[in-house]
């Protein structure tokens, strides 16, 4: 069963256009959001879970999909500055990394669930790299939010490492959850707001695609009728 969602783990080879170079780098940026620590008014009883796994605009794509996901958030995390901006971690001058932050309903989809739709969407081998994307700011990583959360984490990798199914040592940093910057306004769901961006186009639409085939059983209504 965990084979089977290893296709996209394959180098996009050849691209011309990097997470950091695409449109949006060219755009002005925007005042960034305030930093949200705690639960907010519409996310009071939701489970919260927070993934970096390469560029956000992927990752926030696959979740927002998924049925019992009620919002993801793209941030930045797990470094010591205070208030962050793209180009700072996109460059590289801050020890963050691009993440998402996720409320979910456990009650629909399961931390674990969440687990295996991380693992099948990036490639946890890679250090400090996901396809094009280069540097520690799109690094591999779990940032638990408790104890269950971790153990369920450490476990998976575990049993991922034991089925042999990827060719070379899981490297995903797992890590307590910390304060967390949401990105500036234009990030928040940037795949849908900019389906022409090279980067869309290029690499993210092809990985987008064949995760909803994947994991069409998975999927809000909206999304499973879409092709």
């Amino acid at each position: 069963m965990i084979r089977k969602y290893t296709f996209l783990l394959f180098p996009f080879l050849l691209l011309l256009w990097r997470c950091t170079e695409s449109g949006g780098e060219q755009r002005t940026v925007l005042q960034q959001s305030a930093y949200l620590y705690g639960d907010s008014p519409d996310t009071l009883g939701l489970s919260k879970a927070t993934f970096a796994g390469g560029c956000f605009w992927c990752t926030e794509a696959y979740f927002e999909r998924l049925k019992g996901v009620d919002r993801v958030e793209s941030g930045y995390t797990g470094g010591s500055e205070e208030r962050p901006t793209y180009k700072q971690v996109s460059n590289g001058r801050t020890s963050h990394a691009e993440a998402v932050r996720i409320w979910y309903r456990p009650n629909v989809i399961t931390y674990r669930e969440l687990l295996e739709v991380f693992f099948a969407t990036h490639d946890p081998t890679t250090l400090n790299r996901q396809g094009p994307d280069v540097g520690k700011q799109y690094r591999s990583a779990i940032y638990f939010h408790d104890e269950q959360q971790r153990s369920q984490a450490r476990n998976y990798m575990r049993a991922l490492e034991d089925a042999g199914t990827f060719r070379n040592r899981i490297v995903t940093e797992l890590k307590p959850a910390g304060k967390f910057w949401v990105a500036e306004d234009y990030h928040q769901d940037y795949y849908r707001h900019n389906p022409d961006d090279p980067y869309v186009v290029t690499v993210a639409r092809p990985k987008v695609l064949k995760f909803e085939d994947a994991f069409r059983s998975k999927l809000k209504e909206t999304y499973s009728k879409s092709q």
